[in-house]
């Protein structure tokens, strides 16, 4: 027979990291139905928000709005510039670095998921205090822990 541990720090129920990880998971199922009938995964999904929202940016600043390295980001983007979504191009002014913006059919694609972010509302069953309550919770522990890699990295 397995022993079982007691110390409550190292159960699984108690891992916040754990119970983070799980929630994005299921978020990410919650989502799938509505994305597949804009034919995005989720990455491509948050690539193009921040297309949406700020029409032009490099693989850099797309890396740092989304928390991902170049080596994720570059696959993703080729991806998406083959299904003829975004654009690719070396800086005229910098050629070290590669602009990202959005083509017609990338702006096109706006409009059609428009009404993601309200089914996905609807999914959690959270009111709008609860969403706003616990949006600005994450994005404060999302801040602390990303400092503390940042930290820890130097």
């Amino acid at each position: 027979m397995q022993e079982t541990t007691t110390t409550p720090e190292l159960l699984l129920e108690n891992q916040l990291c754990f119970t983070i990880y799980a929630c994005s998971r299921e978020f990410t199922k919650l989502y799938q139905p509505h994305l597949d009938k804009i034919g995005l995964t989720y990455s491509q999904y948050l690539v193009m928000l921040v297309l949406w929202e700020r029409r032009e940016c490099t693989v850099k600043e797309l890396g740092e709005a989304l928390f991902l390295d170049s080596g994720t980001l570059t696959p993703l983007l080729k991806r998406l510039q083959a299904a003829g979504l975004i654009l690719r191009e070396r800086s005229l002014q910098d050629e070290r670095k590669v602009l990202i913006s959005l083509t017609e059919q990338g702006w096109a694609l706006r409009s059609e998921a428009a009404c993601i972010p309200g089914k996905m509302a609807e999914g959690t069953m959270l009111s709008a205090d609860e969403f706003a309550g616990l949006l600005g919770q994450f994005k404060d522990l999302l801040a602390r822990v990303h400092q503390a890699n940042t930290s820890t990295s130097k």
